[in-house]
C-alpha cells in the first residue's frame, strides 16, 4: 500500500487556498474517498507521486498521452520551442503547418481555427452552428461532456423529450431552454425532438463513443441516423472528438465509423499534452467566423506557439507512423481479454465495455448503451475497487463514470500486471 504522506499535506495545504485543494473536480477523489496523490513526475506508461509512488497509469491526461509520457520527440519540440518566446498574440508558421497536418488527417475538416481548451471549441462550435443557421436551439445526450460553457450543464427533465433544467448553479434557466436533450443511441428521441421544434434546432453535438459516463459505444446506425435527420432537417451535426480525435484512428471517430459531421471539435492531443484545443469542418461554415465571418470568437493565446510545437509534433509522429494505432488497439484488445478471463475465473458478470485504446468496467450485469444503464450499475463497489487498484500500483481514472485511456507505452509486462491486479482485487472484493 502507498504512503502517502507528502500528498495528504500538500492537499491540505491546498484546501486553504485552493476550492476543494484541486484545479478540476475529480482531481479531490470525491467519488472514492481517500486522499488524491500530488504527482510529481511521469514517464512512459508510469506516474510517480510526490512520495515517490510510481503507479502504471491507465488516465494519460485524459486521453493525450497515447504515445504515453514525456514522449522524447515531443518533449524535444517543446525545449526547442520554449527558447524562441512562450507567446507572441501573433500569427505563427507552426500554426499553419497544424492547421494543414489536422485538415490532411480529419475527413470532414476543411478549415480549422484553434482555441485553448476542449470547452472552448464545443461553445465555439455551437455558436458558430446558430449563427450559421440562424436558430437557437441544440440537442445534446445525457452523459455526454463537452466542457462546462452554461449550455452545457443541462440535466434531463422528467422525459427524454423534455427541455432541460440547470444542473448547476449560475446556469439561467434561459440558457437551459435552449438545450434539448436524449439519451445517448436513442434515434426515437432525436427525431422527437426535432418534429416537436421545427426550423428551431441548429445543432445536434455528440460524442461519438462518449467518454464521460465510462466508455459508451454508438449503436449500429446511431451517428449514421443522426447524419440523416441532420440532413433532412438543415441542422448542424457537431462531433465532439475531444477524446476520440486521433486516438481511434488518424482521423478520429468519423473515419472509424465512416461518418462525417459537419463540424467537429478536438483538444488534448492536437496539443501533445499542452492546454489546447480547436474546431474545423466545412469551409462554408468556418467561413462564418470572424474575421471573415459574423460571428465572433477570438483568444489571444490561441495558437500558442509552444502549444502548437508540442501538438505538431504529436500529430506528426502518428501521421508517419500508423502503426500506433495498431499498437493501441492490441493493448486495448489484451486488457479487455485478460479483463473477461478474470471475470470468468471469479464467476462474475459484469460489462465491459472496450473500443481501440479506450475500455472500462461498470458493475452490472446489463449491456450498457446510455447514461441511465451506466448509472443503474453499482457504482459503490467502484471505490474498492479503485482503491485497491491503487494500493497495489495501478492508477484508475477516480471516477466510475470515465473511461481508461491506454498507451503505447504499456508493455506486455505492464498489461500483465493491469490483469492480475484487476483479478486480485475483485477476488478479495467478493471473497
Amino acid at each position: 500500500m502507498p504512503q502517502l504522506s507528502t500528498s495528504k499535506k500538500l492537499f491540505s495545504e491546498a484546501e486553504k487556498y485552493i476550492p476543494g485543494g484541486v484545479n478540476s473536480p475529480v482531481r479531490a477523489f470525491k467519488a472514492v474517498g481517500g486522499t488524491p496523490a500530488f504527482i510529481n513526475s511521469a514517464k512512459g506508461a508510469y506516474i510517480f507521486d510526490e512520495d515517490g509512488n510510481k503507479y502504471i497509469e491507465l488516465i494519460n491526461s485524459w486521453g493525450p498521452m497515447v504515445l504515453g509520457h514525456a514522449h522524447t520527440e515531443i518533449s524535444e519540440a517543446v525545449k526547442n520551442a520554449v527558447d524562441q518566446s512562450l507567446s507572441y498574440g501573433a500569427p505563427t508558421a507552426k500554426e499553419v503547418d497544424i492547421a494543414k497536418l489536422i485538415v490532411s488527417m480529419m475527413p470532414s475538416v476543411e478549415k480549422v481555427r484553434m482555441v485553448n481548451s476542449g470547452t472552448e471549441a464545443t461553445m465555439s462550435a455551437v455558436r458558430l452552428a446558430r449563427g450559421y443557421t440562424n436558430r437557437n436551439k441544440f440537442i445534446k445526450f445525457e452523459g455526454c461532456y463537452h466542457g462546462h460553457a452554461d449550455s452545457f450543464l443541462i440535466a434531463a427533465g422528467s422525459g427524454a423529450v423534455t427541455m432541460g433544467t440547470p444542473n448547476s448553479p449560475g446556469v439561467t434557466e434561459g440558457t437551459a431552454k435552449d438545450t434539448l436533450l436524449a439519451p445517448y443511441n436513442d434515434l426515437d428521441a432525436v427525431d422527437s425532438l426535432v418534429k416537436s421544434n421545427p426550423e428551431q434546432i441548429a445543432a445536434i453535438i455528440v460524442e461519438p463513443v462518449a467518454g464521460n459516463m465510462g466508455c459508451v459505444l454508438p449503436k449500429p446506425g446511431f451517428l449514421e441516423g443522426l447524419r440523416k435527420v441532420c440532413d433532412e432537417n438543415g441542422i448542424v451535426l457537431i462531433f465532439d472528438e475531444v477524446m476520440t480525435g486521433f486516438r481511434l484512428a488518424p482521423g478520429g471517430a468519423q473515419e472509424y465509423f465512416n461518418v462525417m459531421p459537419d463540424l467537429t471539435c478536438m483538444g488534448k492531443i492536437i496539443g501533445g499534452g499542452m492546454p489546447v484545443g480547436a474546431y474545423g469542418g466545412k469551409q462554408e461554415i468556418m467561413d462564418y467566423i470572424s474575421p471573415v465571418g459574423p460571428v465572433y470568437q477570438a483568444g489571444t493565446l490561441s495558437g500558442n506557439p509552444i502549444a502548437m510545437a508540442a501538438g505538431y509534433a504529436m500529430l506528426s509522429h502518428l501521421n508517419e507512423n500508423k502503426s500506433v494505432y495498431k499498437k493501441l488497439n492490441e493493448v486495448g484488445e489484451k486488457i479487455k481479454t485478460g479483463y473477461e478471463s478474470n471475470l470468468e475465473k471469479l464467476g462474475l458478470n459484469y460489462t465491459i465495455n472496450h473500443l481501440g485504446s479506450m475500455i472500462n468496467m461498470f458493475f452490472t450485469d446489463k449491456e450498457v448503451h446510455n447514461f441511465k444503464d451506466a448509472q443503474n450499475a453499482d457504482t459503490d463497489k467502484f471505490k474498492p475497487f479503485f482503491h485497491g487498484h491503487l494500493d497495489r500500483g495501478v492508477y484508475l481514472p477516480p471516477s466510475a463514470f470515465e473511461s481508461y485511456f491506454l498507451s503505447t507505452a504499456l508493455s506486455d509486462e505492464d498489461i500483465d500486471k493491469v490483469v492480475q491486479t484487476h483479478y486480485d482485487v475483485l477476488k478479495e472484493m467478493h471473497s
